[in-house]
């Protein structure tokens, strides 16, 4: 059972070792072979380890700070075997994540607002599981007893609401929408009033992944605040930016590019099951010190978790 007890169950860790495995084994078998019959950690050997953590998609910059902290660690201890290098490695980096303020999240709680509901709007690129994750954390939320509402604003992309309506229908939550080219702003708006009128808790708004240019980008979601702003000034409480986890440096740039667009408040992180480079996400991390909320560690649709960087970090060193 994790420290966080009911919250981190061992089902859910048992879920995110599994989700990690393949970066796991990737980063591990190179670790390895780089400390074997080493009595220290000398500059061949951290050579090697610089590798393995690029070869995982941990940003250049990030693996740079995390071997200069390791660099330091070794120049005052030594090391018996591979789980005492991993195990530095987990430290150093909880550390580096630690000093970058991204926080550890406990459970799929969102905090009360007035007037009711909670509004996250959900950006992010075609293809990276956007809709996925929308359905994923209604279903999580509502299993807390918290009532959901979710909103089609990605109305430019064929079948877009009609994949979110599977979505909500399999969470078990009602769902406004309008037909494709509707206008998105509307749409968003419909829905925060919809759910001040039914009272719902948390209303989850998506929106299109990619426009004719970024031009077009900033102005759509740009013009979605405003109009959803008419309706309580403090909205949307979070812009949740998805990236797909197997994309790698790719989900950086896509993280960059979202950012000139709009004000990003929190991240998710899907499909880190399917790929050998889960360091994607310490890059992401350390890269932008917005805080990663949730990981996708699997298609199921219990398998959106709240990232918990000790936990995370765990998982991806394990030994």
């Amino acid at each position: 059972m994790s420290f966080f007890g009911k919250f981190f169950s061992k089902e859910t860790k048992d879920d995110l070792d599994k989700g990690l495995q393949k970066s796991n084994q990737n980063i591990f078998s190179k670790i390895s072979r780089a400390v074997a019959g080493k009595d220290l950690v000398d500059e061949e050997v951290l050579d090697q380890i610089e590798e393995a953590l690029v070869a995982s998609d941990i940003s250049v910059p990030t693996v740079i700070k995390i071997i200069n902290r390791l660099e330091n660690r070794v120049s005052r201890d030594k090391y018996l075997n591979t789980a005492e290098v991993y195990q530095m490695l987990r430290e150093e980096i909880i550390a580096l994540l630690t000093e970058n303020n991204t926080p550890d999240y406990t459970d799929f709680i969102v905090p009360d607002t007035k007037p009711h509901p909670y509004v996250m709007l959900i950006v992010g690129v075609n293809g990276v599981g956007k809709t996925t994750t929308i359905g994923k954390l209604a279903h999580q939320f509502q299993k807390r007893g918290k009532s959901v509402i979710l909103g089609a604003a990605d109305t430019f992309r064929a079948a877009a609401v009609e994949q979110l309506s599977i979505w909500a229908d399999r969470a078990g939550v009602p769902i406004i929408k309008q037909g494709q080219g509707a206008d998105p702003a509307a749409v968003a708006y419909d829905t925060v009033q919809a759910a001040m009128a039914r009272n719902a808790d948390v209303a989850l708004i998506d929106t299109a992944g990619r426009l004719h240019n970024k031009k077009h980008l900033m102005e759509e979601l740009s013009k979605i605040k405003r109009v959803i702003q008419k309706v309580s000034p403090d909205m949307p409480h979070d812009v949740m930016l998805i990236l797909d986890g197997s994309t790698g440096q790719n989900a950086i740039s896509q993280a960059e590019e979202f950012m000139k667009a709009t004000d990003i408040t929190a991240i998710t992180v899907t499909k880190l099951d399917g790929t050998a480079k889960g360091g994607a996400v310490i890059g992401i991390a350390d890269r932008f010190g917005i805080p990663i909320k949730y990981i996708g560690v699997g298609e199921g649709i219990d398998q959106l978790q709240v990232f918990n960087k000790k936990e995370f970090v765990d998982s991806l060193f394990k030994h």
